[in-house]
């Protein structure tokens, strides 16, 4: 059973869902830019702690991997497309991909943390095993989620367990971005974002695994287009409730473990390339959990739509959060970090959702597309019939 070549409602409410529980991970965290604020009363500091704790707990390392999820499945739709003409929509991907990276690029300069450029580069993966058979994708993409290159390292620090390691590379480099980030004017952050800050995230994505979760999360996207599991039929709702008590049971014992590392009982050396796996693992079933709940709900309740106008213009709405957020944490701009705890943030960050909600229902119904998805549409097929 294939999908269609067209939008399926359930990916756009699911991407806005994601858009909108990044916006509140991003306020809540300053846009990269970690800052306690000095004053509070205690209960407003317990209360922030909740929040906090709370929201990572829902959404950290799960929001950007949906995304990942639906970024695979959207290539599939469009590479089915292509193919149903008798094209090859590979080539047409790269260059896809490369003004990604340069929409990425110019989010970058306001947020180091940029997605979009990571997914420009590591979307390659898609193209050599766009042709595979499903059960050789899968395999390649459960290699990838074990994370290779942690199982390495815990080997090489088996001899000497008790070693003692120095602080990951990407430390340095977020230290140096929070002195330009309260003092710098707005070209010393671009210029920062742009060389210091973006080497920081990239060591910090390889440090952490998403280098290999990543690409893998690309390709159980395309297999869930293959099978057509967003599709509304009785068949996927099974599909769907299975997924969900897999992911509830796997999710449980690598929750615990992950948090709770010093019961483990063993060195530092093979205690950190471990906690990569089980944290990478833990975050992959928890995001398994909120796409089963959220798609099995979409079936039932259409008001998630609510988030659809978001969705449908994800592109527009993650550059925008960025230079709209910024502005407001950063010393460059209203300077907030100084003032807002996680709960003011969180509130901040409701409203701007909102407001961006708002603003993609308007745009819609004057356009077909968000500004920037219909430039990167334009561009992406420029010179082609289609």
């Amino acid at each position: 059973m294939n999908v269609k070549p067209s939008r399926l409602d359930v990916l756009d409410a699911l991407r806005g869902f994601a858009i909108v529980s990044i916006m509140l991970l991003h306020n809540i965290e300053h846009f990269d830019f970690y800052f306690s604020p000095s004053g509070l009363p205690a209960w407003l500091k317990s209360v922030d702690q909740m929040i906090w704790d709370s929201m990572f707990f829902l959404f950290g390392g799960k929001s950007y991997a949906i995304f990942a999820l639906l970024f695979g499945m959207t290539f599939y739709i469009q590479w089915h497309s292509r193919e149903q003409r008798g094209e090859d929509f590979r080539p047409r991907f790269v260059w896809r991909l490369a003004l990604l990276l340069a929409f990425g690029l110019f989010n970058s300069m306001f947020y180091h943390g940029d997605i979009l450029s990571i997914y420009a580069v590591l979307g390659l993966a898609l193209v050599p095993v766009a042709r595979l058979r499903s059960a050789t994708v899968l395999w390649i993409a459960i290699i990838l989620l074990l994370q290779p290159y942690a199982w390495i390292e815990f080997f090489q620090a088996l001899p000497h367990p008790d070693a003692k390691l120095a602080d990951p590379a990407s430390w340095a480099y977020f230290g140096r971005a929070n002195e330009y980030m309260a003092h710098g004017a707005a070209l010393d952050v671009w210029r920062g974002n742009l060389t210091n800050g973006k080497v920081g995230v990239i060591r910090w994505s390889w440090e952490n695994g998403r280098i290999f979760q990543i690409p893998a999360l690309f390709m159980l996207g395309m297999l869930a287009g293959r099978k057509g599991v967003f599709k509304t039929s009785p068949e996927n709702k099974q599909f769907w409730l299975r997924a969900l008590m897999i992911a509830v049971v796997a999710f449980i014992p690598f929750y615990l473990l992950k948090t709770y590392p010093e019961s483990w009982n063993i060195g530092q050396a093979v205690q950190r390339p471990l906690l990569v796996i089980v944290t990478s693992w833990s975050n992959v079933a928890f995001m398994v959990v909120l796409v089963s709940c959220f798609t099995l709900l979409f079936y039932s309740w259409r008001w998630l739509e609510f988030f659809s106008p978001l969705g449908r213009m994800s592109l527009t709405s993650y550059v925008v959060q960025s230079i709209i957020g910024t502005s407001i944490y950063y010393g460059f701009g209203l300077g907030m970090y100084r003032y807002t705890g996680a709960s003011y943030a969180l509130a901040i960050g409701i409203a701007l959702a909102l407001l961006q909600r708002q603003f993609s229902v308007w745009w819609l119904k004057r356009h077909a597309q968000g500004p920037l998805e219909s430039l990167w549409h334009r561009a992406t097929w420029a010179g082609s019939h289609r």
